[in-house]
Order: C-alpha cells, then sequence, then structure tokens
C-alpha cells in the first residue's frame, strides 16, 4: 500500500531528470543558452547538477518499493 508514493515520486523524479537532462545537452550542443543574463557554463552546469540529483532521487525512491 505504501509503494503507491514511491512509485510516483520516483516517476516524476526520473521524468524530470531526464527531461532537464536531454533538454540542457541539446540547448548546449547547439550553443544556446540554457539562462539568460548567466554565464553559459554555471547554469550548464548548475542543470546538469540539478538533473543528476533529480535523477539519483529518483532511483532512491525506486528502491523503496
Amino acid at each position: 500500500m505504501e509503494s503507491g508514493p514511491a512509485i510516483f515520486a520516483g516517476v516524476v523524479f526520473a521524468l524530470f531528470g531526464g527531461g532537464l537532462l536531454v533538454w540542457t545537452a541539446v540547448r548546449v550542443r547547439h550553443r544556446e543558452p540554457v539562462a539568460h543574463g548567466v554565464s553559459p557554463v554555471a547554469s550548464a552546469t548548475l542543470a546538469t547538477v540539478a538533473a543528476v540529483i533529480a535523477l539519483i532521487l529518483g532511483t532512491w525512491c525506486f528502491t523503496r518499493v
């Protein structure tokens, strides 16, 4: 009964992390800014770190099932 919220949270984190990682990679590959008004390296690094953390949290949620 308690595995439902863990599965939902894992899916949300995994989709967000994967989507953010793909979006960041496409923006960097096309040499477009990830965030306006911020250093391109800093914004790409911060977005990548946030995506990896979300993917790690999604994986952690799936291990709690």
